[in-house]
């Protein structure tokens, strides 16, 4: 059978059908008791098997070419779950230091607690990553492009290099969605996405998924039952919703987000644009060969924080809100948002400086937003 497209895929994969009515959406089955005689199984929302999750991990899985998934209550929710399903006390973690800064939070604030120790990496070449490989090394994190300077490390290297010494290998791939890059196609293990992002792309949910093989799923939900982090059937029934555009919405993304990123370095009061779609990033030809698309994010640099919060204020279409992913485009800045929770000296050393500003383009006609940015220059 001929395999779906990726906007098929999007539309029709793990399709609840409504038998009762023959309606075309899919039903809604927010019930949290379900009877245990007589049954193929014992569902129960916190097992991450009632309908409505099981159809759209169906879908997620499709979407990454895995073999399963999960959804969970937020992002960090799948990253933390991810990553204590496979460690335990006395146990080492690689992460590279250029991720988002809630997961940079998670590894300093709570690893110490349970005496599990950590390597940040600040370099995307990857024989620095097995420089820091130990005997009780478990697992290599990695997240590209990389929040929020957009920079890409080469994922099938990752994925050898995490076969060679038997560790698992997760990737955030928000920045990307499934739209743009399927990390399991080089190797990856495990891919995480903050759904609140690209995959709900209305700015009105917070959700989190995970799409491995079926035995690395089968290992995370023995801890997952425990942690509690599943997905309302309501907040579900809203992702899938809104997956059934992703491709449509990305590919817009896409397609706004290099006219803007090469607007924005025709300017003088930008001091630095990253964007892997442009020739001059450092990693484009990489980002070529494990890209489908460039994505709908990027960043750029003013002189400090100051002028950036003043830039923001001028803006009229263009929104400052501390997510990224929606219809609607918004900028922020990672020094008050994403990275606030982590030391200036820390930021700086990452190369986020205070005059970053991060910008999450939506799906507007891109001579709207490029007014808009132009009016906003020119009151600065």
């Amino acid at each position: 059978m001929k395999k779906s497209g990726v906007s098929t895929k999007c539309v029709h994969s793990g399709d609840l059908i409504d038998d009762k009515f023959k309606g075309a959406t899919s039903p809604i089955f927010p019930s949290t008791a379900y009877d245990f005689v007589d049954v193929e199984e014992d569902r129960y929302p916190r097992y991450f098997n009632t309908p409505n999750q099981k159809a759209l991990s169906k879908k997620i899985a499709d979407l990454e070419n895995c073999e399963s998934a999960l959804l969970f209550s937020s992002g960090i929710a799948a990253i933390y779950t991810s990553l204590f399903s496979f460690i335990k006390s006395g146990d080492h973690v690689i992460f590279q230091s250029s991720i988002y800064g809630g997961t940079l939070n998670l590894v300093i604030k709570e690893f110490k607690k349970f005496n599990i120790e950590y390597s940040l990496v600040d370099s995307f070449v990857v024989n620095d990553y097995e420089k820091e490989i130990k005997n009780n090394t478990k697992i290599i994190f990695v997240e590209s492009p990389s929040n929020p300077l957009l920079k890409i490390i080469d994922l099938n290297a990752i994925a050898n290099l995490s076969k060679k010494y038997n560790l698992i290998s997760i990737i955030d791939n928000t920045f990307s969605s499934p739209i743009n890059q399927n990390p399991a196609d080089f190797g990856i293990d495990i891919v995480l996405h903050s759904a609140t992002k690209y995959l709900g792309g209305h700015s009105d949910i917070l959700a989190g998924t995970l799409a491995s093989s079926n035995s690395n799923i089968d290992k995370i939900i023995e801890s997952s039952i425990n942690y509690g982090g599943n997905l309302s059937e309501y907040t579900v029934w809203l992702l899938e919703r809104s997956i059934k555009t992703l491709s449509l919405r990305v590919k817009k993304q896409n397609e706004n987000a290099i006219k803007i990123a090469e607007y924005l370095t025709t300017l003088d009061k930008v001091k630095s644009v990253y964007y892997p779609g442009l020739k001059s990033h450092s990693d484009h030809e990489l980002s070529k060969k494990q890209m489908k698309g460039f994505g709908g994010m990027l960043s750029f640099e003013l002189s400090d924080l100051d002028t950036a919060i003043l830039f923001t204020r001028k803006l009229n279409l263009v929104k400052s809100a501390m997510s990224l992913g929606g219809v609607e485009s918004t900028l922020c800045s990672p020094s008050l948002t994403s990275h606030s929770k982590i030391s200036k000296a820390e930021r700086e050393n990452l190369g986020i400086f205070d005059g970053l500003l991060r910008f999450s383009i939506g799906i507007e006609d891109s001579e709207d937003i490029i007014d808009d940015l132009n009016q906003a220059f020119e009151k600065l």
